[in-house]
């Protein structure tokens, strides 16, 4: 039956999967924005769209590239814990 342990490694396991799913493009917005920053502040150039359009461009190119890694990830979590979980079928 489901007890307390099963839903702390369900909670776990749910972060974990959120962890993996966000990685890349959180990864991808923190290396663009660093890199815009450096830029902005040797050419001392303050301008605000040059931070925003350049992350919002690599951060669109990120998801459209992971975004099938992303649904397997949350296909195989739903899968593999959530319906057998549902079903009474888990561990």
């Amino acid at each position: 039956m489901f007890n307390e342990n099963a839903l702390y490694d369900m909670v776990r396991q749910a972060l974990w999967a959120a962890v993996n799913i966000s990685a890349p493009i959180l990864l991808v917005a923190l290396v663009v924005g660093l890199a815009i920053g450096l830029l902005q502040a040797l050419t001392s150039i303050q301008e605000m769209t040059l931070t925003f359009v350049p992350k919002l461009a690599s951060i669109v190119i990120a998801f459209w590239l992971s975004v099938g890694v992303m649904g397997r990830t949350l296909d195989g979590f739903f899968t593999d814990q959530i319906i057998p979980m549902i079903a009474g079928i888990g561990k």
